[in-house]
């Protein structure tokens, strides 16, 4: 088996079965993967629905990555219920919580 053959079996290929002919479409030129399998531009849900092809959006924001999220601000909280003993840890997260909140709360008396 040539290269070329090798690399024609691993390529995908279109499998829309076109009923009025009992084939396959086999297509292998600009196929894509759906939900439904592999399918060439011909056959993509959007062409089967008679809709045109969705076309690439911007994506993702620049700043999506580097915005603070506001599970940071839950660890505050988190911290305090576990050195109050409302909810349940192991002893090392237990002690350092209580210092966790014990230095936040005389920084925050002494002003």
């Amino acid at each position: 088996m040539t290269a070329w053959q090798r690399l024609r079996t691993a390529l995908p290929e279109c499998g829309h079965w076109i009923g009025a002919e009992r084939r396959r479409c086999l297509a292998r030129d600009s196929v894509h993967r759906y939900v439904i399998g592999w399918r060439c531009p011909l056959h993509t849900p959007a062409a089967m629905a008679g809709r045109p092809e969705p076309q690439p959006g911007p994506g993702m924001p620049a700043a999506a990555w580097t915005t603070l999220s506001p599970l940071a601000a839950s660890a505050v909280f988190d911290a305090r219920a576990i050195a109050s003993g409302k909810r349940r840890s192991h002893p090392a997260a237990y002690r350092a919580a209580q210092a966790a909140v014990a230095t936040t709360r005389k920084d925050s008396t002494t002003a």
